[in-house]
């Protein structure tokens, strides 16, 4: 990567100014409602976006994200509420006037222009003197490696490196905000997987703030130094990667951001922080922690990620949270497998086992009569 000046949050550096209550947001959504006739796209959105985040909006397609960016980079009026930039409410603002910047999906480059004509296209529309363009074009396409494909016109690069030209497009006119609409969409995973690394250093050596739309799990928890979860143009929960997957706000959020195994049931104390939840489909009962105040008799969702469970042939010697079942499919994945373990539901119990040597003894077989269980501190109570 270039020798820019590092002025972003390094990987392992604390870097949490949500935290702090005098923290001021560099941009906010203050009730914001938007309505296409009779449908509301996006209901009372209220959200606090800080410099130097990298932040995700993560959701199925139709929830409201790309609306959301829309509405902030000027291409959507709000119907109700305000969109402040620093200090500036920018809903009467021009698009062009905002200090805003959008990376389409489409990358939407200039065929007939070389990559650096690309990268200066805006610029010269700024009338930037034309040593000042010169030296930003080069530090741009050091920024994105990509120099030495400076004379090259967009049909002469791979998709991978469309990506980069149209990144550093984006970022030549030094924005306040970049927003990157679904950005790595048309690269194939390995090669996905590469960019998002890459986007992250680069965004970090700016120090410019990020926000991505995405329906991409696992490109969110990747990139982002916080995610907000939409669902029907609502925000469901806000918060770090981390806590995201470890502690979803509903079962919503389980359910989307990673796989997951959901046991619907009605709770009562068992004592010393603990409850049982008894399973509506089984009948078994299953201990869990008691990490908030519960309704006894109410019904919960019991929440357990298929990596924290464990799989074994015989009954474990702990019989609090087990259950048997029979292998029904198995997805090798390289690193880990996949086990879908029929146990007398509609939905298979999914359970995942790291693939830690390459011949593996004792692996479990289709059709195999086996054993489930998890530690109760791994279940997560979930309001229905």
């Amino acid at each position: 990567m270039s020798n820019a000046t590092v002025t972003g949050p390094r990987p392992g550096q604390k870097f949490a100014p949500w935290e702090d209550s005098s923290a001021k947001p560099l941009a906010e959504f203050r009730s914001v409602a938007k309505r296409f006739g009779d449908f509301t796209a996006i209901s009372d959105f209220s959200l606090k976006i800080y410099e130097r985040e990298f932040f995700a909006l993560l959701g199925p397609s139709g929830c409201g994200k790309s609306t959301v960016m829309r509405m902030l980079a000027g291409f959507e009026t709000p119907s109700a509420g305000e969109i402040l930039l620093g200090n500036q409410n920018i809903v009467p603002v021009e698009p062009h006037e905002r200090p805003v910047n959008m990376m389409f999906q489409s990358y939407a480059l200039f065929p007939h222009l070389t990559v650096e004509d690309n990268i200066a296209f805006g610029l010269r529309r700024m009338k930037m003197p034309k040593v000042q363009i010169e030296q930003r074009v080069s530090e741009m396409l050091a920024l994105v490696q990509m120099d030495k494909f400076r004379r090259r016109r967009p049909h002469q690069i791979s998709g991978g490196q469309k990506q980069r030209v149209a990144l550093a497009r984006s970022l030549a006119r030094r924005p306040k905000l970049l927003l990157l609409d679904e950005p790595m969409a048309a690269l194939d995973k390995k090669l996905r997987r590469e960019t998002q690394l890459e986007l992250v250093d680069i965004q970090c050596r700016l120090g410019t703030t990020f926000i991505i739309v995405t329906h991409d799990q696992e490109e969110a928890m990747t990139v982002a130094s916080r995610i907000a979860v939409m669902d029907h143009g609502k925000l469901v929960q806000v918060a770090t990667p981390l806590e995201t997957y470890e502690n979803p706000a509903n079962r919503h959020v389980a359910e989307f951001v990673g796989d997951t195994n959901i046991f619907p049931g009605t709770i009562e104390p068992a004592g010393q922080g603990m409850c049982r939840l008894r399973d509506d489909a089984s009948g078994c009962s299953f201990l869990a922690t008691q990490s908030k105040p519960f309704v006894a008799g109410k019904r919960y969702f019991l929440n357990i990620r298929p990596e924290k469970m464990e799989m074994t042939a015989g009954h474990p010697q702990d019989g609090d949270n087990c259950i048997e079942g029979r292998v029904l499919d198995i997805a090798y994945l390289g690193n880990l497998s996949t086990y879908y373990v029929d146990i007398g539901q509609p939905k298979p119990l999914l359970v995942q086992m790291t693939n830690s040597q390459r011949v593996q003894s004792g692996h479990f077989s289709y059709n195999d009569q086996v054993w489930v269980s998890w530690h109760p501190n791994d279940g997560l109570l979930l309001d229905c």
